[in-house]
């Protein structure tokens, strides 16, 4: 009898961790397994997870099967947790364009409610689950993996002040993607050249960057009457920074290619070109000449001076 209270105590903790499913458990194997396994539908996904970068996303203070839902005691049989209609169905939606697991993308939903109907209803959301095209971008395409998520405050972070822009860029510098959907090459290109960009470049942190023109899950076209860069609400976009902001002023910024096409900021361009060379030939001359000033005063003067 001793022995076999003994053997339940000592296999009592490998019962209870063998049949808890919280983030700890699965990273014992997870954080040391290495490779990438083919699933049931085909795509392979990757086993290993860094628990330090984990622990320091966003996500985790979570257990795993608060996404990975049809996981439960045994995470290595057949899934068969039950998932409500709401993920379920939206799983459905965007299953075309996640084929790992689009039931865990999906459960994004049951924290970020708001954002996701946000999401569907922007040009990025229709796209994917209205058109069903599959290089829009969702979710990961701009946050990166679900396990390594940092808070947008966070240097680390891929959609944080100083990264959003080169994130956008990611999908908006694709040739192939702009002629498919016709939003004009080197639009990041062009902002970079921009007034904005180049603050932006060099670290100034009131330089408005693609979120702040455009907004982020809610994105719509630019001629939708609803996008804050639309004709309708451009005025009102601006005048959050430029103060007394009108058409003509807010005519001047766009993406479109520095060019007679473009008047403003073309001519702008070439005149402040030839303020800024007036300017320096206007200095240099006016330093040559107060040399040979001095020069003058100095030698040739002097030399005329008589001699007492």
């Amino acid at each position: 009898m001793k022995g076999f209270f003994a053997t339940v105590f000592l296999w009592f903790p490998l019962l209870f961790f063998a049949y808890s499913v919280n983030a700890e458990t699965c990273l014992v194997c997870h954080s040391a397994m290495t490779g990438k396994v083919r699933t049931e539908k085909g795509p392979f996904i990757e086993l290993n997870i860094d628990e330090t970068r984990f622990s320091k996303s966003v996500h985790g203070g979570m257990d795993c099967t608060m996404c990975h839902k049809t996981y439960t005691n045994n995470p290595h049989g057949s899934p068969a947790g039950e998932v409500s209609k709401n993920i379920s169905g939206l799983a459905n939606l965007i299953s075309h364009k996640v084929k790992t697991d689009p039931l865990a993308y999906a459960s994004c939903v049951e924290c970020h409610e708001d954002i996701y109907k946000s999401l569907s209803e922007s040009i990025h959301g229709k796209n994917i689950m209205e058109k069903k095209e599959k290089d829009g971008p969702l979710c990961l395409d701009c946050h990166g993996s679900p396990h390594y998520i940092m808070p947008v405050s966070s240097e680390e972070s891929l959609v944080n002040k100083w990264k959003v822009v080169s994130t956008c860029g990611g999908c908006h510098e694709k040739k192939d993607l702009a002629e498919k959907y016709k939003f004009g090459l080197h639009i990041i290109e062009k902002y970079n050249e921009s007034f904005h960009g180049k603050k932006h470049k060099l670290g100034h942190s009131g330089a408005p960057t693609c979120v702040d023109c455009h907004g982020a899950h809610a994105i719509k076209k630019w001629d939708d009457p609803a996008s804050p860069v639309s004709w309708e609400k451009r005025t009102e976009t601006c005048g959050k920074c430029h103060k007394g902001a009108n058409k003509k002023f807010v005519a001047a910024i766009t993406h479109k290619p520095v060019g007679k096409d473009n008047p403003i900021p073309f001519y702008g361009e070439k005149g402040l070109i030839i303020l800024t060379a007036a300017t320096l030939i206007f200095v240099i001359m006016h330093v040559a000449l107060e040399i040979y000033a001095d020069i003058r005063d100095n030698v040739f003067r002097k030399k005329e001076e008589p001699h007492d």
